[in-house]
């Protein structure tokens, strides 16, 4: 039966790389995106999650499945020309390998699915190493990032072992969760997507947010990142939703005039110089802490480097005075820009956040998996986002030459980013347990 699965899945990358369809009229989704690109993705993974819905489900992952890849060329005449492409290509990376881990992460392929095309990602002001590009799913569950062609081997160079090490710790880890991986080509230019669970929450806001490598040569926000808005004081509760709205509202002028970011990453020497540490409970910190210590020793064994502690800080009392986001606002919003539908509805689950009530600082843990709420003693009430990230840079002769011109530069006992990844790990590791409280 495995091998059966398994050649059926390597049928659908021969059967698809000369497919082309043509589309004379096609009622039941119009995909809508400022962006053609986003329009392709969201085109793409509907029609990727529908052709594997047909594909039984191996009782084991083959060889084969690590290298086996989906195509399909699509030659459009008349579907909705206004927002897709004349001609497009989509390509889905080891499409039963990223099944099987939305499965061992408990991502619902029809949920995966909806959160993806039912309305046009939402680009974001971050930026990934080197530049790269992020948007949101509408839903904010899911992050889609922009990655390059190096990054899409060496995802194919780590895929066995990462998805060994997941159904080892039973996707219980603080690395990213990789979901889907794909090539759009458009107008001849070939763009590459990776597909993850977002890190932050997408009820609860980020109010801060740390990017922390355990270095501290060249580790903090630069002056153009960080924005210097208006004082905004401690105006009394009566009047406090209105003074953060205008806050807010002067806060993203003075942003744009300045080009900087409403929510800057800030960086290791910020986080020691403001004195900031992560407070939560001894239960917490044990489980936290083992699963840091074996996801930096595997990634050690990989020979990866690089990577960073992504930290998102809710304040709780913040957000009970800021309006709330309606989530009915944003299913409305799926409506305006995305897809149109027959009228079928897809019925939220009955665990879902949207039928049961949550209070402040509270979360799904099911949905924000990342997420931990500060201890009873804490000098805030605070909920943390915590995840590794970044995780595609191996010790390549590239950063070999670029530690040992830093080692020239800033001396042989500078805490430079760029080591080899048993000593990278180990001072991150090391670095991290120093910021718990």
């Amino acid at each position: 039966m495995a091998s059966a699965a398994s050649s059926l899945a390597s049928s659908i990358a021969s059967k698809t790389k000369t497919k082309k369809k043509h589309f004379v009229a096609q009622k039941v989704k119009l995909f809508r995106a400022s962006d053609p690109l986003l329009s392709v993705l969201m085109w793409g993974v509907n029609h990727s999650i529908n052709e594997l819905s047909h594909i039984q489900i191996p009782v084991m992952l083959m060889p084969d499945d690590f290298k086996a890849n989906s195509k399909i060329k699509v030659d459009n005449h008349l579907f909705n020309k206004e927002n897709m492409p004349s001609h497009f290509k989509f390509k889905e990376y080891c499409p039963l390998v990223f099944r099987n881990l939305r499965e061992r992460f408990s991502i619902d392929d029809q949920e995966y699915q909806n959160s993806l095309t039912r309305s046009a990602p939402i680009p974001s002001d971050a930026q990934g190493r080197s530049g790269a590009r992020f948007h949101t799913t509408y839903n904010k569950r899911y992050v889609i990032k922009i990655i390059t062609s190096e990054d899409v081997a060496e995802m194919h160079n780590i895929l066995k072992k990462y998805h060994q090490y997941i159904v080892e710790c039973h996707g219980n880890t603080l690395l990213p969760q990789f979901l889907g991986m794909y090539r759009l080509t458009v107008d001849g230019d070939e763009t590459y997507m990776i597909v993850t669970r977002s890190v932050f929450s997408h009820r609860l806001p980020v109010h801060k947010k740390y990017d922390l490598k355990g270095s501290t040569v060249a580790r903090e926000a630069s002056d153009k990142e960080k924005p210097r808005p208006p004082e905004d004081g401690a105006p009394p509760k009566s009047r406090m939703s209105h003074k953060l709205q205008t806050i807010r509202i002067a806060t993203r002028f003075y942003c744009a005039i300045r080009h900087t970011k409403e929510l800057p990453t800030y960086k290791d020497n910020d986080f020691i110089n403001e004195g900031q540490k992560i407070f939560i409970d001894g239960e917490n910190k044990k489980m936290f802490l083992e699963k840091l210590k074996n996801d930096v020793e595997f990634l050690a064994q990989l020979k990866l480097m690089d990577y960073s502690l992504l930290v998102g800080l809710h304040d709780i009392e913040r957000g009970e005075q800021e309006p709330a986001e309606d989530e009915s606002e944003e299913n409305e919003g799926a409506d305006e820009e995305g897809c149109e539908s027959d009228g079928a509805v897809t019925a939220s689950p009955p665990d879902s956040p949207s039928n049961r009530p949550l209070g402040p600082g509270d979360f799904d843990p099911s949905i924000d998996v990342y997420a931990i709420r500060s201890h009873d003693n804490a000098p805030k009430k605070e909920v943390y986002f915590m995840a590794i990230i970044d995780i595609l840079t191996p010790y390549d002769a590239k950063k070999k030459a670029a530690h040992a011109a830093k080692t020239v530069k800033h001396g042989a006992g500078a805490e430079i980013s760029t080591v080899n990844p048993e000593q990278y790990s180990k001072r991150f590791y090391d670095f991290i347990t120093t910021i718990l409280s």
